[in-house]
């Protein structure tokens, strides 16, 4: 571990509940390790402001490993930070130099209340994936995994969209709220594969509905969200569900269900 240590300054965005107004709040913070990661640093925060008799910081983690989603923090007006490709449990204060300001927010989109400081409501998300991002099989014994062949290249491609880790960077990011790359990645990697072909078009329609239904906004391919994204979703599936859809609304109006 590295002897030397940060001392910082950190406005942290306080809000004790939905309807109440909320503010930054400024504190100091000292000795803190370079290999720290943002989150340890937080809970030494919270440590600090507890021995205080002050309310400690909420915020969002579990598995503190980049594969849940869960710690949802924007940091200097970047969800998860500035660096690419890593979650906000993955940045390490060796990013920041001593002495430096950082400011901490939650995710600000209006799919997104925020609940309590750091904390915003995401269960939007969710509902998109309650709507579609399923396939109907059949319970009992596992199938021959030989059953049903796949070309390596579209299974590769399914699991390219199947790394989405839902934590809502892309829609945090985006100036419109858009859901897309999210909706896009959790419809592809089932659309792609033959287990998700026969509920393709009906996954399209209503994944989609439920998108528009919880206020995300649309796409106006600023490609912001995949250089937000912590593991890289491509602006591609964004492409493929737009294709997807309109086959499946095409389909629906010519089989008089419209």
């Amino acid at each position: 571990m590295s002897a030397k240590t940060l001392n910082l300054t950190l406005r942290v965005w306080r809000q004790k509940k939905p309807e109440a107004a909320g503010q930054f709040v400024t504190y100091k913070i000292d000795k803190i390790s370079p290999d720290s990661s943002f989150l340890e640093m937080m809970d030494l925060l919270n440590e600090q402001l507890i021995e205080q008799g002050d309310e400690p910081v909420a915020f969002d983690h579990d598995c503190r490993e980049g594969i849940c989603g869960m710690c949802s923090m924007t940091i200097n007006g970047v969800p998860h930070g500035k660096n690419r490709l890593q979650t906000t449990c993955q940045l390490h204060m060796r990013s920041f130099s001593d002495g430096d300001t950082i400011t901490i927010e939650p995710f600000r989109a209006k799919p997104f209340p925020v609940m309590r400081d750091l904390v915003v409501d995401r269960t939007p998300l969710d509902s998109i994936i309650q709507s579609g991002g399923y396939i109907t099989q059949r319970v009992g014994s596992a199938e021959d995994a030989n059953a049903v062949p796949i070309s390596k290249t579209i299974a590769d491609k399914a699991m390219d969209a199947a790394a989405c880790i839902g934590c809502g960077a892309c829609v945090a990011v985006c100036p419109n709220a858009s859901a897309m790359l999210f909706t896009s990645a959790k419809m592809s990697q089932l659309n792609m594969l033959p287990q998700g072909k026969p509920e393709k078009d009906r996954r399209a329609l209503h994944m989609v509905q439920a998108m528009d239904d919880n206020g995300f906004g649309n796409c106006t391919n600023i490609g912001e969200c995949e250089a937000a994204c912590p593991v890289g979703i491509s602006l591609d599936f964004i492409a493929m569900m737009n294709r997807d859809y309109a086959v499946a609304k095409v389909k629906k109006i010519f089989s008089g269900a419209a």
